[in-house]
């Protein structure tokens, strides 16, 4: 195959000679005869990469002591199964099949494919059957006026037509007459330098990123489901912890009036202490009204209307806990698993071959084509192969003068190119950076929890001891009030903290691009030439 090389400022050929400096005419259609085929424009390769951490804890040393352990193993592409929660593998396993974003990009994929195969289509040859009657009549002023007809003659070579069999009978030159006429086209443009080749190969990439893009929104709806899912049960142990504390409230709100109506205590402990389980009725409403807007949100992750999950996840039930051992692979794993990096690749790809497309655009277009038709003036002669009308021979169209628009559009296609491939690497450096952000999140979330046990033990101990000195005397109720107050906030936020350390592990494996590769999985294909990371 021939090689063309291009640059920016010209066209050359394979021996260096600037066409632009050449009797360009000639030399394109001396080339577009004599030589082979050649694809114009830049060839695409992966992206090199330039930055390859060996190990997500390069800067970083893992926590041994942690309950949850992150270790470099391969990532498991069912990582929702590590929580153990049967409900929460129903919902991940479901909403891939159902949601509506991912049908969405289903269907873009095969409007994809489409694409791919109207592009294939220009490089074969275009045929058409078609057939016509007409019922003409032709002017005496016209063109045949300045042949002389003129009524003297007594046929017409109108159409190509003779006077003979198959003639137009001219008694008259204004005498209308029935054309009849079948048979069928055929083109094909000879694709010497590659433009339809390219053009081809940016649709293909295009697919791939539509690919791509499914297994993104596939990834993306299974942790938005999965975080949902652990968000609901963490505010449904909110509720529980409200309801406890609220009984709690409701006891000493007893004690005090017990204690008031004994003379041992004013009622302005009674007052407190009804404050107190006013207050932590109060923050009921808004919980239970996240549960509900977390249910609906299931919901329409899995492309049900509202309230109709709700008998399914009404019942209350623990956070799922996170594993003992975490595997989170290596980052050389990650641009081969994360949808947005693959995305990204596939579109520098096509950008790449516009170029080819752009530039195949200055070289002459060679056609060949040809017809075979019947064309008589009397419907007994259609079966006579006398009737035949034929035409075949190539056609060759030069570009000569377009205003700039072909320079122009190369400027765009190598513009475009660049934009892909500063996306591409911002794609990369963002990947790297949510992975390392979720990891420093899961880390820090645990460590947070372990303080957090520790004083949610240490207010049980002092609203115990604050409620007996109250009992014995030794102390007024407001430090039993205290007590309480400060029991409720931290219980909250240990919920909330072991809510955390389930969804930051979810964001860990969405961060790692994981999960889409039991739905959607690679089709056989050659091995990459390198690494990309």
């Amino acid at each position: 195959m021939h090689k063309c090389r291009t640059d920016r400022f010209g066209i050359y050929d394979e021996v260096g000679l600037p066409l632009s400096k050449a009797p360009r005419l000639a030399v394109l259609f001396a080339s577009a005869l004599t030589l082979g085929a050649c694809t114009v424009g830049p060839d695409f390769e992966q992206p090199a990469p330039w930055y390859s951490p060996t190990s997500w804890f390069e800067k970083r040393e893992p926590k041994v002591s942690a309950p949850s352990v992150m270790v470099s193993e391969p990532v498991d592409p069912q990582w929702w199964t590590l929580f153990r929660d049967p409900e929460l593998t129903s919902l991940v396993t479901r909403v891939t099949a159902v949601n509506l974003d991912v049908r969405v990009a289903s269907i873009r994929l095969a409007e994809s494919r489409a694409s791919l195969g109207i592009a294939r289509a220009d490089q074969f040859p275009q045929s058409n059957a078609n057939a016509s009657y007409t019922r003409e009549q032709l002017s005496s002023k016209g063109v045949i006026g300045l042949l002389g007809a003129g009524g003297r003659s007594n046929a017409t070579t109108s159409n190509g037509l003779g006077g003979r069999q198959g003639g137009v009978p001219s008694s008259s030159p204004t005498a209308p007459f029935s054309l009849f006429q079948y048979g069928f086209d055929a083109s094909w443009e000879l694709d010497f330098w590659g433009r339809v080749r390219r053009n081809v190969e940016s649709v293909d990439a295009q697919l791939l990123a539509s690919g791509e893009s499914r297994r993104g929104a596939a990834l993306t709806a299974m942790a938005e489901v999965a975080r949902d899912y652990i968000q609901l049960r963490g505010v449904q142990r909110s509720i529980q912890i409200n309801k406890d504390n609220a009984d709690t409230a409701q006891r000493s709100l007893g004690l005090t009036r017990d204690r008031a109506a004994g003379g041992l205590t004013t009622e302005l402990d009674v007052a407190n202490a009804a404050a107190q389980l006013a207050a932590t009725l109060a923050q009921l409403p808004a919980l239970q009204t996240q549960q509900a807007q977390l249910t609906n949100a299931i919901a329409l992750l899995l492309g049900e209307p509202p309230h109709s999950v709700e008998a399914e996840l009404v019942t209350p039930r623990p956070v799922p806990p996170v594993p003992a051992r975490v595997p989170v692979g290596f980052p050389s794993e990650l641009a081969r698993r994360r949808p947005d990096i693959r995305q990204a690749e596939a579109q520098l790809h096509a950008a790449t071959a516009t170029v080819g497309v752009a530039i195949g655009d200055f070289y002459p277009r060679v056609t060949l084509s040809g017809s075979l038709a019947i064309q008589a003036v009397n419907a007994s002669d259609l079966g006579n192969w006398a009737a035949r009308t034929y035409g075949l021979g190539p056609s060759i169209s030069i570009p000569i003068f377009e205003g700039g628009r072909l320079t122009r559009t190369l400027e765009l296609r190598r513009a475009q190119e660049q934009e892909a491939a500063i996306n591409y690497q911002r794609t990369v450096l963002q990947a790297l950076h949510e992975v390392d952000n979720a990891l420093t999140s899961y880390e820090g979330e645990q460590r947070r929890r372990a303080q957090l046990d520790r004083a949610v033990a240490q207010n049980r101990r002092a609203v115990g001891l604050a409620r007996q000195r109250y009992t014995d005397g030794l102390a007024d109720f407001l430090s039993v009030l205290d007590a309480q107050r400060s029991q409720l906030a931290t219980e909250q936020q240990l919920a909330d903290s072991i809510t955390a350390i389930s969804t930051d592990l979810v964001q860990i494996y969405k961060a790692l691009g994981g999960g889409w590769e039991q739905d959607f999985p690679d089709t056989p294909a050659p091995a990459p030439k390198e690494s990309i990371l």
